[in-house]
Formats: structure tokens, sequence, C-alpha cells
């Protein structure tokens, strides 16, 4: 009988999180959830623990720990607390790979403890690579982890590439929806409010994520995840608005052929293919209908008007910690327009100073990335 794939998932309530969830509850029979782990979500993270009956929870919100607790004790369930707690349950023997579904900078560090055990990454946290690609690619080779990319772009790459590693690659193509304001002009941009944002055209997302792919920086982080996934150069990396988001990347081969991955945007898809590549298992996903969509349309990104998405490559080739820089600005910022602090056109603004104004570390240490992102953060919250 074959062993059961033992998972942890961090980051259970969010979106990635709960579809990860549907998955291994329609192939019940062929994983062993291990772990779940949630922020703040103590009521969700619960109701989880108890429908799948994991064998350890962590609760980052210290204050709920003990309501999660009391709630679990009865189900044999082992329950923890706090950002210390995340980075030693993933070293788990029973783990096998292990979802880093967390938002945020907040994922790198249980990501870099979950590569020291040689625990495969199924990575839906695009910002461990942005903020320290040449680290945590540097230690997944140096402990022959896997990285598997669940982002739907770099699951579609990745995809395209199987059966052609030994085939260089000339370009990819990373394609964007272009978010709810691509053809919106500048004045009209000044007054977009929070509750226009939140309203993604074709993907189910969280809010921060929501918010960078309307100002295009969620697209950003995806090129520079890219660079390091693929060991591409910036100018190997192009992007290019697709709004039915059907076709989810494509890859241009040195002798001018392309392949795509194709599909209807669900991100279950590629959670799956994560969790059980090299192997295809069978789904009963709604199936794409071509007469659904008669017309697939391509555009080129107004990199003018979105800034983000140029702050990227600029963070690429400056390198070091000039990303990390870059992310933890974005989150502040982000968080500045959910809360109705700063308007849409201002996030990209304060991510540019403070990627102008940190000073770059050229060969940086994990304690570095910590310094400067902590250093950003103070920064971005100055000009708000």
């Amino acid at each position: 009988m074959q062993k059961k794939i033992g998972v942890a998932i961090l980051g259970s309530t969010g979106s990635i999180g709960t579809q990860a969830l549907e998955v291994i509850e329609s192939y019940s029979d062929k994983f062993d959830l291990q772990v779940l782990t949630a922020g703040k979500n103590a009521d969700l993270l619960i109701e989880q623990a108890i429908k799948h009956q994991p064998n350890t929870v962590v609760i980052q919100d210290e204050e709920q720990f003990l309501k999660v607790k009391d709630a679990l004790w009865e189900h044999d369930i082992h329950v923890y607390c706090g950002d210390d707690a995340l980075c030693q349950v993933v070293e788990g023997k029973d783990i096998d790979v292990v979802l880093t579904a967390l938002v945020g900078y907040v994922g790198l560090k249980p990501t870099m403890h979950a590569i020291w055990a040689k625990k495969n990454i199924a990575l839906a946290n695009k910002e461990t690579l942005v903020v320290a690609g040449e680290l945590v690619t540097a230690e997944a080779q140096k402990n022959g982890v896997n990285i598997y990319p669940v982002d739907s772009e770099h699951s579609a790459i990745f995809q395209c590439l199987v059966g052609e590693f030994h085939n260089k690659i000339e370009k990819v193509y990373l394609t964007a929806s272009g978010g709810p304001f691509r053809d919106y002009n500048e004045e009209q941009l000044k007054s977009v409010t929070k509750a226009q944002a939140l309203k993604h055209p074709n993907w189910e997302m969280g809010a921060k994520i929501t918010i960078d792919s309307a100002t295009l920086m969620n697209k950003g982080l995806e090129v520079i995840e890219a660079k390091w996934l693929f060991n591409l150069k910036p100018d190997q990396i192009d992007v290019i608005v697709h709004p039915q988001s059907i076709i989810h990347s494509l890859v241009q081969f040195e002798d001018g052929s392309m392949k795509a991955q194709m599909g209807l945007p669900d991100m279950k898809l590629p959670i799956q293919f994560a969790f059980t590549f090299p192997q295809r298992w069978k789904t009963d996903f709604p199936r794409f209908n071509f007469m659904d969509y008669p017309q697939l349309t391509f555009q080129q990104p107004n990199r003018k008007l979105f800034k983000n998405l140029d702050l990227a490559y600029r963070a690429m080739e400056m390198g070091g910690t000039a990303a990390c820089a870059l992310n933890a600005a974005n989150e502040v910022a982000v968080q500045a327009f959910l809360d109705e602090k700063i308007h849409f056109l201002q996030i990209a603004d304060i991510n540019e100073k403070v990627m102008t104004e940190i000073p770059v570390i050229t060969s940086p240490t994990l304690e570095d990335y910590i310094a400067i992102d902590l250093k950003s953060r103070n920064l971005a919250q100055s000009f708000l």
C-alpha cells in the first residue's frame, strides 16, 4: 500500500489554504493532514481542525491560544501558538510537503525551517522568494528540497517545462488579468475606492493579493519569483495583460516554439499539481469550453500609470536586499490603503520612495533580510 502524503498547511484559513483542504478532502485516502496554522482566524481554524483532524494546529495570535486549546482539547490535537511554533511544527517527521500559503513576509522564516528540515515546499507565498530568493534557492539546493510553485502563473511555466528541462528558455510570458482598473486613466485611479479595488474580475483571493493585483504589484512580485524559480534574467521575463485569465503563462524556447498552459481560473488545480507532481490525479473540476471564450485577447500593461511593475524590475536589477525593501514598503502601503489612510496611486509612490532611500546590501544573510524588512517598514510608516 502506498504511503500517504503528509501535508502541513501554513495559512489554512486563507483563500489558498481553504482550497487546499478541499483538494485533500477529495483524496482523503492519499493525504495525511499533519498541521494547520492560522494568524488570527481562531474560529475557522477550530472548525477546520475538528473537521479534518490534523495532528497539530498553530495559532499565531497568542491572545487566541486558550480559545483554540479549549476548543480542541477533547479531540487529541496538539495546539501551539506564536511565530516560533510555526517554525518548529514544519519539522515534524511525518510531514512530506509544506504548503506555504501565508500572506507576505511572515512566510519566509517557516519556509526556511521547512527547507532545513528537508521538506518539499508547495509555494503559494511568493514573498518568500521576492524577499530572499538567493538565500532560499541556495538552501533548497543544498538540502535537496524541491520547490513546487502554486501561483497559477508559475505552475503554468512549471507545467510547460515538464520534459523540457534540457532545453534553454528564451523567454517566459507571465499573463495578468490587468485587474479591475486596466482601462482607467490617472484621474479615475486617484478616486478608486477600497470596495472597487477588492473586486477582482476573475480570481477569488485574499484582500492583500487582490489589491496587489489591482496595482500590478502582484505581477511585479511574480516576475521576481519567476527569476528565482526558473533561474532567469530580468530580460527573459515579460508581462502581457490577458483579461480572460485562460492562458496562465507561456514559455518560449530558443527555436521560437511556444508552450502555453490553459484552463479555467481555479487555484485548486495548481495546488493539486504541486502536491502530486509528477502525477496528475483525476478531478471533477469544471472543464473549459472554447465556445464560452470565442476570443482570447492580449494587451500591453500600462507601466506609466501602474508603476509597481517597473519597480519590481528595478529591484531585480539592483539585486541584494532591494526587493526585500520593496516588498516591506508595499505591505505597509497596501494596509494603509485598506485602512483608507492613503489613496490608490500613493501605494506605488511610497514603494518607490522606500526602495530609493533604503541602502542595498549586496550579499545578505537571513539576519540582513530581517533588518532591512524592519527598517523599510518603519520608513514606509513615516511616509503615511
